[in-house]
């Protein structure tokens, strides 16, 4: 039989049963059951333990609740994962698996709770053939049996990376560009691919890492490839309509992996982690750190090419921005600095994790950082918000784009890309409030909720999922966001143990349709 014929259908509904302290039983159906050809044996250090990926799809109308789900809570929390269905083209990087969303609903002190796999053209090819058909990061694209997408050709457009609620649908992306995919984000019940993407450059396809903005309804993006001009960037309306496109032109190829956003301006990078020049002539795709300076373009958000203006900075490598502002005469930017050059640091870690080093982010040392561009001088002042290591920072979305004090960000487990912790950081006096995750539980992506009644910047609650791996399960859970450190205030039980993962959104209930 094909894949397709073996493949399960709805057809399979079950009553899983897990008692919570109110008595309340869990509801779960399961809605498929796609078989895998990952090797049965697998040791692939991420594609098994926290990493092992989901199979089972579910639908949860009446998930356990540990606690009390607050009734301000409105809205949902989706998130995105690599979730490999095939075995490897060669190597396997973490970065490679295909998409997934969960996604959690709440409304009035109640909750449901959804897994599906993104249906994206590569996975449904890859389904019909029942095997891999496109080589992963670390391998030589050659290799591929089809050709692929975005700024690395003949790579599979797995949409894993991100997603973001706008204009009332979730929109997936992947990080080396492709399409976007949309979703309704409660249901899960896929939309097609974003007709918007059409109007930018034919075989560019769009970054992961668009960024919403609440106040306006708007969807920033870039792009970025081997070919001149080596980077665009653009504006979706709140009709998901494409109504700005430019070029931004580079010295060369680039890897540029998120973008920030002021009131006004929009902020792009050119940073010196890219691939190695003579490694593109072999057709090999080789990531190196080039000591050279960190070049930031800040454009109005409507402006035309001749309108950006470039500034440097010291050498380094930023992976995700926290916010941006502008100050007087300032734009503001936060992210995580880091130096990538720490990154070839081995000593210790087992041989199955030495490949991975650039994912560890105690190893590159990432921490919170500050830029300040004087937009009338052209002056550069640079130094760290704190010290101490983290990444993945979220904040109140209300405050995008504007002044903020609170990010919500995580720390992780020394040797391996797992988030074993949560931390608050007062951006204006340095202040950090934790929470450590117990051994072998750890956490996704945590974004912050705001309450719409708060007043202050951090009335809400912060929200991830967690896997357990010392009792082979998963939940969400939900903090309240000015006092973290003492631990979830509600815990919901989910139908399986779900893979790690990494990016999330929420959207509130007034924002997500």
């Amino acid at each position: 039989d094909s894949f397709d014929q073996r493949k399960l259908s709805v057809t399979l509904s079950i009553l899983l049963q897990a008692e919570a302290n109110s008595g309340i039983r869990m509801k779960s159906t399961l809605i498929s059951d796609t078989p895998s050809t990952l090797p049965s044996d697998d040791d692939h250090p991420y594609r098994t333990g926290p990493w092992a990926p989901n199979m089972r799809e579910y639908d949860v109308i009446e998930p356990t609740v540990l606690g009390e789900i607050p009734p301000d809570l409105n809205g949902v929390y989706i998130r995105n994962t690599e979730n490999p269905v095939h075995d490897s083209l060669g190597r396997y990087h973490p970065f490679d698996g295909d998409g997934m969303l969960h996604s959690i609903s709440f409304e009035n002190g109640r909750c449901e709770y959804r897994n599906r796999f993104m249906p994206t053209d590569g996975l449904a090819a890859e389904n019909t053939e029942g095997k891999p058909l496109w080589a992963g990061l670390r391998e030589r694209p050659d290799k591929s049996l089809r050709d692929g997408c975005g700024a690395r050709t003949k790579l599979k457009d797995s949409s894993s990376t991100d997603v973001v609620v706008h204009g009332g649908v979730a929109a997936t992306s992947f990080y080396q560009c492709g399409d976007i995919y949309e979703t309704d984000p409660i249901t899960l019940e896929p939309l097609g691919k974003a007709n918007w993407v059409k109007g930018v450059t034919p075989g560019w396809g769009v970054s992961a890492h668009t960024k919403v903005d609440e106040a306006t309804g708007e969807m920033l993006f870039f792009n970025y490839s081997t070919q001149a001009p080596y980077m665009h960037y653009g504006v979706v309306d709140n009709n998901r309509e494409l109504v700005h496109y430019i070029p931004v032109e580079l010295p060369g190829p680039r890897l540029p992996h998120d973008m920030a956003f002021t009131t006004n301006y929009a902020i792009l990078n050119d940073l010196p982690l890219f691939w190695d020049d003579e490694a593109l002539k072999q057709g090999a795709y080789a990531v190196r750190f080039h000591r050279l300076p960190s070049r930031f373009a800040i454009v109005p958000r409507r402006g035309r090419p001749e309108d950006i203006v470039w500034f440097e900075a010291a050498p380094a490598y930023v992976l995700h921005w926290i916010n941006a502002f502008e100050q007087g005469d300032e734009i503001i930017l936060d992210g995580y600095k880091q130096d990538p050059a720490k990154g070839t640091v081995t000593h210790g870690l087992p041989d199955g994790l030495k490949p991975f080093t650039m994912l560890d982010i105690n190893a590159i040392g990432a921490h919170a950082y500050r830029w300040r561009f004087n937009m009338k001088t052209g002056a550069v002042i640079e130094g760290p918000l704190e010290e101490a290591l983290s990444e993945f920072g979220m904040i109140n979305p209300k405050v995008a784009g504007k002044p903020y004090k609170y990010s919500w960000a995580m720390t992780t487990k020394p040797g391996w890309f797992l988030f074993d912790g949560l931390v608050r950081l007062d951006a204006t006096t340095g202040q950090r409030q934790q929470y450590k995750f117990p051994d072998g539980v750890f956490a996704s992506e945590s974004p912050m909720a705001p309450s719409p009644t708060g007043t202050n910047e951090d009335d809400g609650y912060v929200i991830t999922y967690t896997t357990d791996m010392n009792t082979d399960s998963s939940q969400c859970q939900i903090f309240d966001a000015k006092d973290i450190g003492t631990g979830p205030i509600a815990r919901i039980e989910l139908p399986q143990r779900i893979c790690v993962g990494t990016h999330s959104y929420w959207a509130s209930a007034d924002t997500k349709r």
